[in-house]
């Protein structure tokens, strides 16, 4: 039997890329499938959108070669300031703040802008000669047998390949096609993502201020700027997005506050509608998903992207470590590792996240005064606090080899 490649992956957002060039730094000939145009969001134009990587994201990031690409666009979070309150009220005493210094790993992540990064990602492709990357072009259909996978490309070419990876997103075609069906729920909340310039330094500090609506986060980026998540019900967004920037800002700013200076906002406004989306299993036969295509989180703890890069190094130190065994690569036995070893740390992290958003997107005073108080003993607790901070950097349970 012959093949065009030995692994397909099916989207070229970020996931599929990392996973691509974890795979072929450890032999494999990989085909990335991507149906967006390549350059289109690697332009020089600043849009606000970032990303909070983990500091075992960094890792991963730095073990494929791709870190020292964008080291010098990357803001290290050095602390993290997490309150409770109301839109022009300003925080209840009640907060957690975590410091770098209290783990002695470096910085607990970086806030690194989404242009940079896939920037980065398109640059290490086309270097590297195993990986093809078909840009413009889908996956419209996938036929399996014993020995592999032929998958139909929208251009109307067939490709073969031992394994079809869906990196595809909440809506995977590679995920539906296999008959993998989903769990779900939609929180009636809109995230508004933008960013600010603001008058004074953000001095590395990230902020979730939590609100009865919805959280909004203010997320350090390099200079006297900062990207914003900012959840609100979808009607509220709806009408937040319609406005006028300068409407929008009037808006913006009671929540913000005045901490540093006078803002002022910069680039694109965008929405995202938040939902909960899992898929009931994350393998098939001759298929695996990554990424947001096996768990679609809400965004209240920044985990989606570094949840979906753990999944990355996961799968290529199981497809490796098979190859060298000398197991076929796409047994289910092989693939059920992937899937023991992602899933329980996927569902702690979606039941944690969907938990936080229903415990703080209300206005319940019994509710407020308990987790203002909850938020009280694990500030006044360094043992607790340092785990906190463990979780968020990434380095609890069983790391991959690439994120130690």
């Amino acid at each position: 039997m012959t093949y065009d490649s030995d692994i397909l992956i099916a989207g070229g957002g970020l996931n599929g890329p990392a996973l691509a060039l974890a795979l072929a730094q450890s032999g494999f000939d990989v085909t990335v499938v991507d149906a967006r145009p390549a350059p289109d969001r690697a332009g020089n134009n600043f849009d606000g959108r970032g990303y909070a990587l983990a500091l075992a994201s960094q890792r991963l990031l730095k073990a494929i070669g791709v870190w020292q690409d964008v080291a010098a666009n990357a803001q290290p979070l050095l602390e993290i300031k997490v309150s409770d309150g109301r839109a022009g009220q300003g925080p209840s005493p009640f907060f957690l703040h975590f410091d770098h210094t209290e783990i002695e790993e470096g910085p607990m992540g970086y806030m690194l802008e989404d242009r940079y990064l896939y920037g980065a990602f398109l640059s290490a492709l086309k270097a590297e000669k195993r990986i093809t990357l078909l840009s413009e072009t889908s996956v419209t259909d996938q036929q399996v047998d014993p020995a592999g996978v032929t998958v139909t490309l929208s251009t109307g070419a067939t490709h073969r390949a031992r394994l079809l990876v869906g990196c595809d997103g909440r809506g995977s075609g590679v995920a539906q096609r296999a008959d993998i069906r989903r769990t779900g729920w939609g929180y009636g909340q809109t995230a508004l993502v933008c960013a600010i310039a603001h008058e004074k330094p953000h001095h590395g500090i990230a902020h979730q201020f939590f609100m009865p609506p919805g959280p909004l986060a203010i997320l350090p980026l390099p200079g006297n700027m900062s990207s914003i998540v900012w959840s609100e019900t979808d009607e509220n967004a709806a009408n937040i997005q319609a406005l006028s920037d300068d409407n929008y800002m009037e808006i913006l700013r009671p929540r913000f506050g005045d901490f540093l200076g006078d803002i002022t906002l910069v680039g694109n406004r965008f929405t995202y509608p938040l939902s909960l989306s899992v898929a009931n299993n994350f393998i098939a036969d001759h298929v695996a998903l990554v990424g947001d295509a096996a768990h679609g989180m809400h965004p209240i703890a920044g985990q989606g992207l570094n949840a979906g890069l753990r999944d990355v190094a996961a799968l290529a130190q199981v497809l490796t470590e098979a190859r060298q065994r000398g197991e076929d690569i796409a047994s289910i036995l092989v693939l059920e590792r992937y899937q023991e070893w992602r899933r329980f740390d996927t569902a702690t992290l979606v039941m944690a996240t969907d938990l936080s958003n229903k415990l703080f997107s209300n206005d319940n005073p019994i509710l407020r005064a308990g987790r203002d108080i909850g938020m009280g003993v694990i500030n006044a607790m360094p043992g607790l606090r340092r785990t906190f901070m463990r979780e968020a950097a990434g380095l609890t349970g069983e790391l991959p080899n690439l994120m130690r």
